[in-house]
């Protein structure tokens, strides 16, 4: 009778401590009053997702929406596909490659500016992009502007489609293939990059906005039908990720307390890992302004063409609603400090 007794206790504990049950529960309200699932990997470039749903647990409105936190894209896409998320933070290419093949969302905002690199290994042979040729370069997904911004570079040094092996990988893989020489180097966003460097066996060959001036990765795309049936919420969602954006850009203790609750509670990443990704220096990311520009997704979508991973010309508002970032820029940054019991 004790054994069974102690067995429920830790059973339930563990329920009790482990389990989202906002998660579990909103399967149960009434379609029309549930929150939405937002789904994003541990990268710097989703940054604003996390961020938005820890402070807003301290605001009036409360817990805005459940992230879900997935290690993949190719995951992620079939979890959008399938209306098992309703919203994502996906990269800008396979946003544009999957409008084009009629799966039907919207790119409503943006992940950040800049914050992606390409890094070798720091004793390797590879000393300038050049000595790439020939060499295993690993990349998020063929849809990704990482792999965009390798042709960018491959241009300027006269490097032909094909000379570099790419190869596609989860972005919390990469540092350790690096580290055991399974691949040359890799094009990924932060806080990649920066792992590498601070364990001493990466180095930053170049950062992204060294090829790509005004470089976007990671987007804010939500399902049309959600749009549709409930666009106040789309809307709530929109400016709580503008305004955490305008928050961590205020100053540098907030990506200080940023990096703290996200390395602990969503990323399960060390926080001097994010410290370090997000201040060194502040403007290797950028949170502001993020309104999707028809300028930089044009050029997006000519690469994808030119590279081939996208059959035909679509146009930016055949993928994008910009009414939501229109409104969101009256926004201004969460009035929240760390160590506060309230935000608004």
């Amino acid at each position: 009778m004790a054994v069974a007794s102690w067995a429920a206790l830790i059973t339930g504990l563990h329920a009790y401590m482990n389990v989202n049950w906002a998660a579990v529960l909103n399967g149960y309200v009434p379609p029309a009053k549930r929150k939405i699932v937002v789904a994003y990997i541990p990268v710097t470039c989703q940054l604003t997702c996390p961020v938005t749903d820890y402070i807003s647990k301290f605001s009036k409105s409360g817990e805005m929406f459940l992230p879900r936190m997935f290690q993949g894209f190719p995951e992620m896409k079939e979890a959008i596909i399938s209306n098992k998320v309703q919203a994502a933070f996906i990269v800008a290419p396979m946003a544009i490659a999957l409008r084009a093949q009629g799966v039907p969302i919207k790119v409503v905002y943006l992940g950040h500016r800049y914050g992606s690199a390409v890094v070798v290994r720091k004793n390797g042979p590879v000393k300038t992009f050049g000595d790439l040729r020939g060499r295993t370069v690993a990349i998020p997904t063929r849809f990704s502007d990482e792999r965009l911004m390798l042709f960018r570079a491959m241009k300027v040094w006269g490097i032909r489609p094909g000379e570099i092996n790419m190869v596609e990988m989860a972005p919390p893989d990469v540092s350790g293939a690096l580290a055991a020489g399974a691949i040359d180097g890799f094009s990924m966003g932060e806080p990649f990059p920066s792992q590498a460097e601070l364990a001493g066996y990466g180095r930053i060959l170049f950062q992204a906005r060294d090829y790509w001036p005004d470089y976007m990765s990671c987007i804010l795309i939500v399902r049309q039908d959600l749009i549709d049936r409930r666009p106040d919420v789309v809307q709530v969602l929109v400016d709580g990720i503008a305004r955490s954006g305008l928050w961590l850009d205020k100053s540098k203790p907030h990506r200080e307390d940023a990096a703290d609750f996200v390395g602990r509670y969503y990323y399960n990443q060390r926080p001097a890992l994010l410290r370090w990704a997000l201040t060194h220096p502040m403007n290797r990311v950028m949170y502001s302004p993020l309104a999707p520009r028809k300028a930089d997704f044009d050029l997006v979508r000519d690469m994808m063409i030119e590279t081939g991973v996208l059959n035909k010309k679509i146009a930016f508002e055949d993928y994008t609603d910009t009414r939501f970032s229109d409104r969101a820029s009256i926004e201004t940054e969460w009035k929240y400090e760390p160590g506060l019991a309230s935000a608004y």
